[in-house]
């Protein structure tokens, strides 16, 4: 049990890092500041330097967390800052409801279940830092492996409880899922001759040289991820053969493609 409880530190001291790195040197800090409650809590012209304030506070006990020698003051601010953030988030869901939180990235994530889950988790975590004896570092150094692996673990979970990082992996599970269990997955399909006709119908370079065509579609055929397409034509040199490369897999009716070609040099 006791060294479950050094464990946390890290954890928490790791989280705070990342929330601070985000608002302090995150392209997107302004951005996610607006989003945030903190506009409603102290005006949107002062959210920017709350939101700033807020990173150097959480760089400051998690930089403590990790770094020896351990203070019990340390884990005592941790404990007070997190829960300090669950206050946070139940103004934001009865203020403004559709804020975002604004912790770990700036994607627009309103304040959900997960978001209050993982504030209890590290107001948890926090409480057990605050009960452990001696520094992290010392205590866990016999056992590096299973150490790891916890923190790895409740990492995971920390990433799982926070929406605004679906973005970076669970939208990409669930396309992965999808294209995996799809009726269609993993069959052989022919794209309609029909609809790269329509393509073509839609394009700049059908309509550059739809005056000069003189026929229905003459031959077609497939070369890679394009689709060829051949009219008879007429311009001033006389008969020519219009062919046009249609994206085959796409619509991109700009990728169209059209070469004209004289009669004569193809009966050559």
């Amino acid at each position: 049990m006791s060294y479950w409880l050094a464990v946390q530190a890290p954890l928490v001291g790791g989280v705070l890092l990342w929330a601070a790195s985000m608002k302090l040197l995150g392209r997107a800090a302004p951005i996610a500041a607006r989003r945030s409650a903190l506009s409603r809590l102290v005006g949107k012209d002062r959210a920017l330097a709350a939101y700033r304030a807020v990173g150097w506070v959480e760089l400051a006990v998690g930089a403590s967390l990790l770094l020896p020698p351990a203070y019990p003051a340390e884990t005592v601010a941790a404990l007070a800052l997190c829960t300090g953030m669950v206050g946070y988030l139940t103004y934001a869901r009865l203020v403004a409801p559709e804020s975002s939180c604004g912790c770990l990235a700036a994607l627009q994530a309103p304040v959900r279940w997960r978001t209050f889950a993982r504030a209890g988790l590290l107001v948890l975590a926090s409480a057990a830092a605050a009960v452990s004896l001696g520094w992290w570092g010392s205590i866990i150094l016999d056992r590096p492996f299973a150490t790891v692996g916890i923190l790895l673990a409740e990492a995971l979970l920390v990433v799982v409880l926070s929406p605004e990082l679906d973005a970076r992996w669970l939208h990409p599970l669930r396309r992965w899922r999808l294209r995996l269990r799809h009726p269609l997955a993993g069959r052989a399909f022919e794209i309609p001759l029909e609809s790269t006709v329509q393509q073509l119908h839609k394009s700049d370079a059908y309509r550059s040289v739809v005056e000069l065509l003189r026929s229905d579609l003459l031959d077609s055929w497939d070369d890679g991820e394009w689709r060829i397409l051949a009219y008879s034509a007429r311009r001033d040199s006389g008969p020519a053969t219009a062919v046009f490369a249609v994206p085959r897999l796409r619509y991109s009716p700009e990728l169209v493609r059209v070469a004209l070609v004289d009669d004569e040099l193809v009966s050559v």
